[in-house]
């Protein structure tokens, strides 16, 4: 190399440098996040509810450069997100193509070697030091994967997966110390089912490594691969904190999002939480040819579906944003527009109505009970199938119940799950998170209540209060 080249090549380096975003000062850490008491929820180590808002970014680590993931950030904290899950090892060859600034992970595809360079901002791990801070500074929390299933399930390099038990347990502790004071939570697995022996103990080692290194600073779970949860395989191991379901990229209530109700009555009691969905603009059920791409309507359905039925929150996702696509990159099953333009996509910004819903009532006493709603005459029709089923929550003591409304479709309401001797009724619009009040009715019998575009496929919930509780204001505020 001559002596210009060597010149050349130092300018381009530090210019790249200096475009990076700087860590500012110090910031304080995230609260810690814990089961709740009753073993349904999660709460803040002060005991504060929290409802996981999450959004899927697996290749944020990979992919973006750093103005690139601050403005990422920046958007999803603007829209109610406390949650971004995201993969070191990531699944678009994230093993082998560098990241934006030529870093790899790995030491020759070795998890028990992860590539460490001495000094700050200048190795791939410095990338996701970055990343996990800005979103901390945002009051964001990591859904963090150490690796993309792929990489312990198939054969990757060499005729075989990177990682076994033992460099598995090797590189979970070396992750828990790097990030024990940071605010994540552990996310193992990666779209992988558990088909042997060997997977179930790469996993469980990768565990052990987690807490041997994080010292139980973290919550622990697993995303299973599509249709499936962890409760699958690892329902009763203790370094499970809670289940996480992939109900996957199917728009249906009918054996998807109906299993987020099976999870929730599994025993011994853990929280459940769809964390794969249908993504917006995804091909419906892997067949655009058939049936389309997914709109905002069939990603707010999931997020009550699966809340309402026991969940203690949502992850949202969309199909241009998990895969961080921008020309040049090569597309996965068609996105229809980069990553950056789908941040404004519409169902992005509603998911935090549903959150704002939640917390505006008692949140920590809600159970799931679709007994509120009337059975029809036709039960297909009202409490309903597939796109169009209604599903109801209420808090234990009565004080309020919520039911969702898929469909403008009149239906009926048990009054007698409230308390008190009348109802104050409200129509709460999923789409703009604002409501209207219907007006209070006796506490007796049983109630029609007709939605607001009858026959329209629009979505609305019914919020039911006791009229003597003084602490409600408007759903949603």
């Amino acid at each position: 190399m001559n002596t210009l080249t060597i010149v050349l090549v130092t300018a381009v380096a530090a210019s790249a440098m200096l475009s990076r975003p700087a860590l500012s000062a110090p910031f304080p850490a995230l609260p810690k996040l814990k089961v709740s008491d009753n073993g349904r929820f999660l709460v803040t180590e002060d005991g504060r509810p929290f409802f996981w808002l999450g959004d899927t970014a697996w290749q944020l680590f990979h992919r973006l450069d750093r103005e690139d993931a601050q403005r990422y950030l920046e958007h999803r904290a603007r829209n109610g997100f406390n949650v971004v899950q995201a993969v070191a090892i990531a699944e678009l060859d994230g093993h082998k193509d560098p990241n934006p600034y030529g870093h790899l992970p790995l030491e020759n595809f070795d998890p028990a070697r992860p590539a460490v360079t001495e000094g700050p901002d200048n190795d791939y791990w410095d990338h996701v030091d970055f990343i996990v801070d800005a979103a901390n500074r945002l009051g964001i929390y990591i859904g963090f994967l150490p690796t993309w299933g792929r990489y312990w399930h198939d054969a990757v390099e060499g005729g075989k997966p990177l990682f076994t038990p033992a460099n598995a347990g090797i590189y979970g502790e070396w992750l828990g110390k790097r990030y024990r004071d940071k605010g994540l939570v552990w996310i193992l697995g990666g779209d992988r089912g558990i088909d042997n022996d060997s997977h179930k103990e790469i996993i469980r080692a990768m565990a052990r490594g987690l807490r041997r290194g994080d010292g139980g600073a973290h919550l622990m779970t697993l995303h299973p691969p599509g249709g499936n949860g962890s409760s699958t395989w690892f329902h009763n191991d203790d370094w499970l904190d809670f289940n996480m379901r992939q109900n996957g990229h199917v728009p249906e209530f009918t054996e998807r999002y109906d299993n987020t109700r099976a999870d929730y009555d599994k025993t011994p009691i853990k929280p459940v939480l769809d964390g794969e969905p249908i993504y917006e603009d995804h091909p419906v059920s892997f067949d655009a040819r058939k049936l389309g791409h997914s709109t905002a309507a069939d990603v707010r359905r999931p997020i009550y579906w699966d809340v309402f039925s026991g969940a203690f929150g949502h992850t949202y996702g969309h199909h241009s944003v998990w895969q961080m696509w921008a020309p040049p990159k090569n597309p996965i099953n068609n996105p229809l527009m980069p990553w950056f333009e789908a941040l404004d996509q519409p169902g992005a910004a509603q998911m935090q109505h549903a959150k704002n819903l939640m917390l505006s009532r008692p949140f920590l006493t809600r159970v799931p009970d679709d007994s509120v709603v009337v059975t029809d005459r036709v039960p297909t029709s009202v409490p309903g199938a597939g796109r169009y089923r209604f599903v109801a929550t209420r808090d234990a003591d009565g004080r309020y119940a919520m039911i969702y409304v898929p469909v403008g479709r009149a239906f009926k309401v048990r009054m007698d799950k409230i308390t008190g001797a009348k109802v104050k009724a409200w129509w709460f619009n999923p789409r703009n998170g604002e409501a209207t009040a219907i007006g209070e009715f006796p506490n007796t019998g049983v109630r029609a209540f007709t939605p607001p575009d009858l026959g329209e496929h629009l979505d609305w919930v019914l919020v039911l209060d006791d009229a003597a509780s003084p602490d409600f204001s408007r759903p949603g505020r």
